[in-house]
């Protein structure tokens, strides 16, 4: 019987491969489609498109340059998560699930001013924190 060489053996509690798993590949793609959205739909917002409809009495009423920034940060942020998710970075989960939760209250927040967009990209957020935050079971712990 020939011995299995010492770095091709399998870590306890380690992944299989340097690959990322399906989920983690759907919420990877899924975090670099969402991610320059948002940038985009920021610059509609520091632009201070006609595309937002403004509504007087709303409780988290900003100006849209003000939510023009918040969209273009937090698309930056999905990006970059989003890379660290698809290289399987040891940060890439969880900056992924934190970006996409915040990307998720803010859209929520943005409701009033384009529903349109803010309501698809809510599920999209909230498919991609489900993907980066189910349970991994390994085959030794089944």
């Amino acid at each position: 019987m020939t011995a299995i060489p010492e770095s091709n053996r399998p870590r306890h509690g380690a992944p299989d491969s340097d690959k990322p798993n399906g989920a983690s590949m759907f919420a990877g793609a899924a975090l670099m489609l969402s991610g320059p959205l948002s940038i985009l739909m920021g610059a509609a917002g520091i632009a201070e498109d006609t595309l937002f409809s403004v509504s007087s009495h709303y409780a988290y009423r900003f100006g849209l340059t003000a939510w023009g920034v918040i969209h273009l940060v937090i698309g930056v942020g999905l990006v970059v998560a989003g890379l660290g998710v698809l290289l399987n970075k040891s940060w890439g989960r969880g900056a992924g699930a934190v970006a996409a939760g915040l990307s998720l209250i803010t859209q929520f927040m943005f409701v009033p001013y384009y529903p349109a967009w803010a309501i698809p990209m809510m599920a999209l957020d909230l498919m991609i924190v489900f993907a980066l935050t189910r349970l991994q079971v390994g085959v030794g712990d089944r």
